[in-house]
């Protein structure tokens, strides 16, 4: 059914040193036009701005992942007995194809979008596009069932758990190639041992009991790059002004449209009619370029936002406690001569490493198989991880706003 690729195409990778395909429809997938696009976006937001060699791109996560998958569906003896190739080439299509979906700027850009980067994986999947015709010319029925992989729909458990659970191929590249392309250790876990003690059992993915230290690694690593990394308060404050940004311009493309005629970029979403083809050219370029062109827009704000978020002008922040304190800072921004529903940004957030999910959603917990054979999920097993799930759910919250005027005055309206 899956033709191969006449020689095994390699790739090198610093993560896993090649990436390995030697099926042509991998290899066309890769080579479409939806996937290249995501050469063009950060795998990592904001984070950038804060690590200056975070510059990697959610295209080589994506391999990175479908790589991880290839050699879970190959070299695990149980999976690679128990799935058909039909199943191997969707789920190795499923990792590949995961961000697709992704505007600019990681999560940032679905605050000026009407359907989060999920569903627009989904549309491009099944629309009129370059990766559909690709998939539907070798069966019909294989963008349905990628798509159902991706959506954790699909009936064999064990297809979604590889691609989206709390061990999944997803977060075990992204773990390991953030740490790396942000020049920090939290990340770093022992994927080679994870991938040996690997098991199928019931068609659910099974850990050996003497690997659990090697995913206690893994849950503790998440765990410290969140903190350290995904969640950053100078990576949150760009993200913020970003949000800001999107939502002054949709404010101002409410009452005067014809304001914004030369970013015509960003009209399909603001008027919440984006099709696939919109997303397609809505890459980080064509985002910055619209920004650049906002310093010379009439509106005063988006003429200030923009330029910070070029010239790194970024805001600083102070701990949330109460309202008294979002009080104090719309104050200080207000005398600052700023409009605090732009200029004051309330960010909470907060994180578990691991939570057993309830038996009803079974497929997306870690499982530890026995030496007896029975299954047992992972905090009744490892005292480390039991700690994680009793632990209170640890949150940050802070207020983003302007400290200084030094951005106001570098760019005014000529």
């Amino acid at each position: 059914m899956f033709k191969k690729t006449d020689e095994t195409k390699v790739m090198r990778d610093p993560i896993h040193g090649y990436i390995h395909v030697d099926k042509q429809i991998v290899w066309d997938c890769i080579n479409a036009k939806e996937m290249q696009r995501l050469r063009r976006i950060h795998q990592l937001g904001g984070d950038f701005q804060v690590y200056h060699t975070a510059e990697h791109s959610r295209f080589s996560h994506s391999l990175g992942v479908y790589e991880i998958v290839r050699r879970m569906v190959y070299e695990i003896d149980s999976l690679r007995m128990a799935l058909s190739e039909y199943e191997k080439v969707c789920v190795m299509l499923a990792g590949l194809l995961h961000d697709i979906g992704h505007g600019p700027f990681s999560h940032a850009f679905e605050d000026i979008s009407v359907f989060p980067h999920e569903e627009y994986t989904v549309k491009i999947l099944m629309g009129d596009s370059e990766i559909h015709h690709l998939l539907a010319s070798c069966k019909a029925t294989l963008p349905n069932d990628v798509a159902n992989i991706i959506a954790h729909k699909h009936e064999r458990s064990c297809l979604n758990q590889i691609i989206s659970g709390q061990l999944d191929a997803d977060r075990m590249d992204y773990l390991l190639r953030d740490a790396y392309f942000t020049g920090t250790s939290y990340g770093k876990f022992d994927l080679e041992r994870c991938l040996r003690t690997i098991r199928l059992q019931d068609d659910t993915i099974v850990v050996k009991q003497s690997g659990i230290h090697s995913i206690e690694d893994y849950i503790m690593a998440r765990y410290h790059m969140y903190w350290q990394v995904y969640l950053h308060p100078v990576a949150r404050s760009y993200e913020a002004m970003l949000s800001i940004l999107f939502k002054r311009l949709k404010d101002v493309y409410r009452t005067n449209p014809k304001s914004l005629d030369r970013v015509g970029m960003f009209h399909a979403f603001l008027n919440e009619q984006p099709t696939i083809e919109d997303l397609f050219v809505m890459d980080e370029a064509a985002c910055l370029y619209g920004f650049t062109l906002l310093q010379d827009c009439e509106d005063e704000i988006l003429r200030d936002l923009s330029y910070r978020l070029l010239n790194r002008h970024l805001f600083g922040y102070v701990e949330y406690h109460s309202e008294k304190d979002i009080e104090r800072i719309q104050a200080k921004v207000r005398a600052m001569g700023f409009d605090p529903m732009y200029y004051v940004y309330h960010d909470s957030v907060s994180q578990l490493p691991y939570s057993p999910y309830k038996e009803s959603e079974k497929g997306v917990n870690i499982w530890v198989v026995d030496e007896a054979g029975e299954i047992i999920e992972l905090s009744q097993v490892s005292e480390i991880v039991a700690a994680m799930t009793r632990a209170d759910l640890k949150q940050d919250e802070k207020i983003y706003y302007p400290n200084d005027q030094v951005a106001r005055a570098g760019r005014k309206k000529q």
